[in-house]
């Protein structure tokens, strides 16, 4: 289906781009500060702290990018298809493809550990920021993000100092760094992959349906967490409810949605409507091209690329999206007249006269950040250098550098505090396909000398008078950074290491490092920290205008989201909020991406046509709520949110409630879906017991 255009927003809209509350679905709310009397005069739904804090240890989010949740006191957690398709395509083989034929251990024993893949688990919240401001106090520019990240590293460190095996803790930027809490998290390195139906049916509709509805996905995956051997026993998990949800009821999601924009300023917006949005399209566009190419060739070819395809086309389809909702003129209207009262609360108080430039300094910002834009993707970002084997030698480069520095002074990465997730990744025993490499690098290679230019002074020192055909092929030819071995012994050298190898990625990453650590330390004084100091004096505008009835923009930390499940209208016409089983088989043909697996084809006549498969909730969500659980008001399970409509793409930058949904995988079709076409009975057994 063609992407249609975003309705354009409402002018009732306005009232609640200047009071974030006002929307009675809207909101990406902190566990810390519920808009609970909100939830009581409109739902009649009073969460006390028992039912906070046991939803709080129930959810968890993956280092990928996706949130579950603990569904069984053994560990099992419940996510995404496209949550653990990584480790479902990493443990695949050329003769044993689990993407295409999916994955089911009946017994403990034939669980896989994903190679990079962990769970974190929030256990406590602290707000720590009278102290990070008081460090940065006084401070612009360099000194004042060198002295907030100095005094973060000190909190983290502290906190994870003595604590117990496990402990991970990170400091969150909360209303864009007026406000710091501290949360402390449990992290689970082994977790071991349970199940995971086939692709045809995990993402059935593939790209065409993607962001759309009526949807027919069983887009779920089960892990279980592991400690010492053994699988973890949580004393929260969440008990699932086979009838679901119906229409009408209350709906929760906990996840950590990844990041939204919806308080930046029109400068801010400005700049990714007009230089980075059009650029990830660009660059987006022509990879998908590229690995549809590439898996065209072979059907190894087809297995090896396939999840960088789904991740490229889902990318490409968002940030579309997200474009069109910039463009829409009523959408920048509001987004004015929004800063326009901020701006004239400020002047007409004296207490906040000094912060009306505030803005202005944010416009400057932007300005600067085009300068060095192109640059800095190529650098900092490796758009330049495309390839596993970069990524691998820039981690091992940097931490010789970083770990000999003290703890406040290094690159976020390499921070005690992230460190071994680090070497983690870096010591990842994930294949790497040479020829796919060599594609990547040789585009990205092309694309550096493209878009810097034949006679740029760091382009001949990384092509000198070579081609990127042949610098690639070479390169990937001689370097030996697939050998677990030779990364152990680059990682425990350090700079002696480093400083001795002839591995061709380690000579990339030194030649491209000097410029990109300059390129990244403007972007950190002239831009980031100018964003940073502006917005907390922007935030204390906000704050006199709303109080704490404002929720803060998702920064993939844990939040609540309150909705309903119930349908829009598109065009005019009703959209029904829930699909069957019966329309799934009304949908499949025999053809990708509508064809349905074997198992599904032979397991027709078992299934209840007439049992709900997916459905959509008024809940507020965006990217990084993938796995979600939604539960009703007792906390059970009745759905796994998996996607938003086309229309929830704005949802990064303002709230619709009359048409943004999320789109969830209904619980009674994960049940029947585990015992009638998979007869995974123990998994059955395992989650069905705990249904009330």
């Amino acid at each position: 289906m063609p992407i249609k255009r975003l309705p354009a927003a409402l002018a009732a809209l306005a009232t609640a781009l200047a009071l974030a509350s006002s929307h009675a679905e809207e909101g990406m709310w902190t566990l810390d500060n519920l808009p609970l009397a909100h939830l009581k005069e409109a739902y009649g739904f009073a969460p006390d702290p028992a039912w906070i804090a046991k939803v709080m240890h129930a959810s968890v989010r993956t280092e990928g990018g996706c949130s579950g949740s603990f569904i069984s006191p053994d560990g099992l957690v419940m996510t995404n298809h496209h949550c653990v398709e990584d480790c479902v395509g990493q443990l695949s083989t050329s003769t044993r493809d689990l993407m295409r034929d999916g994955f089911l251990a009946r017994t403990r024993t034939e669980e896989r550990r994903c190679p990079d893949f962990s769970l974190d688990r929030l256990d406590r919240i602290t707000d720590v920021t009278a102290r990070v401001s008081k460090a940065a106090k006084g401070r612009s520019g360099a000194e004042y993000s060198d002295a907030k990240r100095a005094e973060i590293a000190h909190v983290e460190a502290e906190c994870e100092k003595g604590g117990p095996a496990g402990v991970h803790c990170e400091v969150v930027d909360l209303y864009h760094g007026a406000v710091q809490h501290l949360y402390r998290y449990h992290r689970f390195d082994d977790v071991r992959l349970v199940f995971a139906p086939e692709y045809d049916i995990a993402q059935f509709g593939g790209d065409p349906d993607n962001f759309n509805f009526p949807r027919y996905d069983l887009d779920m995956g089960l892990v279980r967490a592991y400690e010492n051997g053994s699988p973890v026993h949580p004393a929260d998990f969440l008990r699932f409810d086979p009838a679901g949800a119906k229409a009408g009821e209350m709906t929760i999601t906990s996840g950590n949605p990844g990041t939204t924009r919806r308080q930046f300023t029109v400068a801010q917006l400005e700049r990714v409507r007009d230089v980075d949005g059009p650029w990830k399209l660009t660059r987006l566009a022509e990879q998908r091209g590229l690995m549809t190419r590439f898996m065209q060739e072979s059907p190894e070819n087809a297995r090896i690329a396939k999840e960088e395809l789904d991740t490229i086309e889902n990318s490409y389809k968002a940030w579309y999206g997200q474009l069109l909702a910039l463009r829409d003129p009523e959408v920048f209207a509001l987004k004015r007249r929004e800063e326009a009262a901020l701006r004239d609360l400020a002047a007409q108080r004296p207490e906040l006269k000094d912060d009306v430039g505030a803005w202005d300094e944010i416009a400057r910002a932007q300005a600067a950040w085009r300068g060095i834009a192109m640059r800095h993707r190529f650098t900092e970002d490796a758009q330049g250098a495309w390839s596993e084997f970069f990524d691998i030698a820039r981690h091992l480069v940097r931490a010789a550098d970083e770990r000999a520095k003290p703890d406040g002074d290094r690159l976020p990465a390499y921070k005690a505090s992230r460190l071994a997730a680090t070497e983690q990744e870096v010591m990842s025993s994930a294949p790497i396909y040479p020829a796919f490499e060599r594609l990547k690098l040789t585009w990205s290679l092309t694309k550096l000398r493209e878009w810097l230019g034949v006679d740029d002074p760091l382009v001949k020192r990384v092509l000198g008078r070579e081609s990127p055909e042949v610098l690639a092929a070479r390169w990937i030819g001689e370097t030996h950074l697939a050998d677990l071995a030779v990364r152990e012994r680059l990682w425990r050298g350090g700079r002696a290491a480093i400083d001795a190898s002839d591995d061709p990625f380690i000579r990339l990453a030194r030649v491209l490092d000097p410029e990109s650590r300059a390129l990244r330390k403007r972007a950190e004084a002239e831009v980031e920290a100018v964003e940073h100091k502006n917005a907390e004096r922007i935030a204390q505008v906000r704050f006199a205008q709303t109080g704490t009835s404002a929720y803060p923009d998702a920064t993939f930390t844990l939040r609540l989201s309150f909705g309903k499940v119930e349908g829009w209208n598109a065009d005019g016409k009703p959209v029904a909020p829930f699909t069957t089983v019966s329309g799934l088989y009304e949908r499949a043909t025999d053809f990708a991406p509508f064809r349905l697996p074997p198992t599904w084809t032979g397991a027709k006549g078992g299934l209840d046509p007439k049992q709900p498969m997916n459905f959509v909730t008024t809940n507020d969500i965006i990217g990084g709520n993938s796995g979600s659980p939604v539960i009703d008001r007792a906390g059970d399970i009745v759905g796994l949110a998996f996607d938003g409509n086309i229309e929830s793409l704005g949802g990064a930058y303002f709230w619709d409630e009359s048409s943004n949904r999320c789109v969830v995988v209904h619980s009674g079709f994960i049940l029947q879906a585990l015992e009638k076409v998979y007869h995974a009975d123990a998994l059955v057994a395992e989650i069905a017991r705990k249904a009330r």
